[in-house]
């Protein structure tokens, strides 16, 4: 495995600073990136993590050198960094390592427009011409590099997805978990009729209260405790880079990303009625459900946000969810944004006289396991055998992203990581009690075929 390998992932660059992931390596990156991009301009962007100075004034020397300019647009979120990209229609840098702990730094890269690049769309490329670089000469920074401060501009695009005519006095509680929201949430909200409260709000890449992971339980407990206390209308969970959003209702239940996709893609099928809404094959089987009954044409994608962009302009489809958080807008340069999906449900919110929880309840169908991680030795052998099992038993399954199995009343989708050596286990049924059940029976399943592989 070559330095390179250790950091280049499927759809981004990550590792740990300076170990895995140093200066020397994200200057050739940045090389690497220009000669890729063909671009007369790079934008760049970071987070508040201490390493992305050093990082991201190292990619920025590479790039200059290789007689591309750089703008660098200062410390913001991931979707700030996706609305410059095609706000000025120049290639990206986001540097960043979303939710990974402080140890973590990465790059998120995309093209003019805010095209993804992704390992099927030229991270493969980069990663073998930045491995060639690797330690050359740099030689004369030849462009210059400027600094744009364009976080206005792009707050004024997240409030225009909202009739601001349209809202109400609400009482928000949000836990940006010391992560970006703490520098974008204020300059979206402070114009708008909300009362919001901000839990950690001071940029620290140490995340000393907790971890910018809202995924995981855990980390809404301050959260739950804070919507409770103040009486909230909702809570807002953001992770590290502020790209993604999960909700608490008023009653402190955790939101899963399933139903606040099918909660947003209703409303977005009340605005542009018949339109095409993408949905990954983890979601609740209730999201194409909802959108067929509302008159819209749903697609099932794969994970990943490179793969759902590229269907996103395939199809021209006006809106796609992710069962993880994030949130994809035709509008929004087919790019994910927390924030814009947050006053989207606000927006709801203001016009209906209902909480968040019964504006819900028409989509709370089924009961779902949430990811559940099982370490293995060889994941895709295991995969494999399960495949050939449930084809032995006469089980309707594909091969759309890792293994999806649909028994009729219950359904599981089994992928090995692209990163560790784990298997990620969704399932889905009728009720808690029957899923439960059927975790077991597909945890019995790779138990079993694990030790065999």
């Amino acid at each position: 495995m070559t330095r390179m390998d250790q950091v280049f992932k499927a759809y981004d660059v990550r590792g740990t600073v300076p170990d895995q992931l140093d200066a020397e390596m994200c200057q050739a990156i940045g090389r690497a990136m220009a000669r890729f991009a063909q671009a007369p301009e790079i934008l760049m962007a970071r987070d508040m993590r201490a390493s992305g100075v050093e990082l991201s004034a190292a990619f920025s020397d590479g790039v200059r050198a290789e007689g591309v300019a750089v703008t660098d647009l200062g410390m913001g979120s991931t979707d700030f960094l996706y609305f410059a990209a095609g706000h000025l229609d120049a290639p990206g840098a986001m540097f960043t390592a979303s939710h990974n702990p402080a140890k973590y730094n990465g790059i998120k890269l995309c093209l003019s427009g805010a095209r993804p690049i992704g390992r099927d769309t030229g991270l493969v490329e980069i990663e073998v011409s930045a491995e060639g670089l690797l330690g050359q000469p740099l030689g004369e920074l030849a462009a210059p590099r400027r600094e744009l401060n364009l976080l206005d501009e792009w707050a004024a695009h997240v409030i225009s997805f909202v009739d601001r005519d349209s809202l109400r006095p609400l009482r928000v509680v949000a836990d940006t978990a010391n992560g970006m929201g703490g520098l974008v949430v204020p300059i979206v909200f402070d114009s708008l009729p909300f009362s919001v409260e901000i839990l950690f709000a001071e940029l620290d890449g140490n995340f000393p209260n907790h971890p910018a992971d809202p995924i995981q339980p855990e980390n809404l407990v301050d959260l739950k405790a804070a919507v409770l206390a103040q009486g909230a209308d909702i809570g807002l969970a953001f992770d590290g880079d502020a790209d993604r959003v999960f909700l608490v209702d008023e009653r402190a239940e955790p939101v899963s990303g399933s139903l606040t996709t099918a909660l947003v893609a209703a409303s977005m099928l009340k605005k542009y009625p018949g339109e095409t809404i993408l949905y990954n094959l983890i979601c609740s089987h209730v999201v194409p459900e909802v959108v067929t009954e509302l008159g819209g044409k749903a697609i099932r994608t794969q994970v990943g946000h490179s793969i759902i962009k590229q269907v996103m302009a395939e199809t021209n489809a006006v809106f796609g969810g992710e069962h993880s958080g994030h949130y994809y807008y035709r509008d929004n340069f087919r790019a994910d944004s927390g924030i814009i999906t947050a006053l989207l449900v606000l927006e709801l919110l203001s016009l209906s006289d209902k909480p968040l929880s019964e504006l819900l309840e028409p989509f709370q169908r089924y009961s779902d396991s949430g990811e559940i991680n099982t370490e293995v030795r060889n994941p895709a052998a295991t995969v494999e055998a399960i495949a050939q099992h449930e084809a032995a038993a006469n089980a309707s399954t594909d091969r759309l992203d890792g293994l999806t199995v649909d028994h009729g009343d219950w359904w599981y989708n089994l992928r090995p990581s692209n990163t560790e050596p784990l298997l990620r286990l969704n399932v889905e049924a009728k009720t808690p009690g029957e899923c439960e059940e059927h975790v077991a029976d597909v945890q019995q399943l790779i138990a079993t075929y694990s030790n065999a592989t």
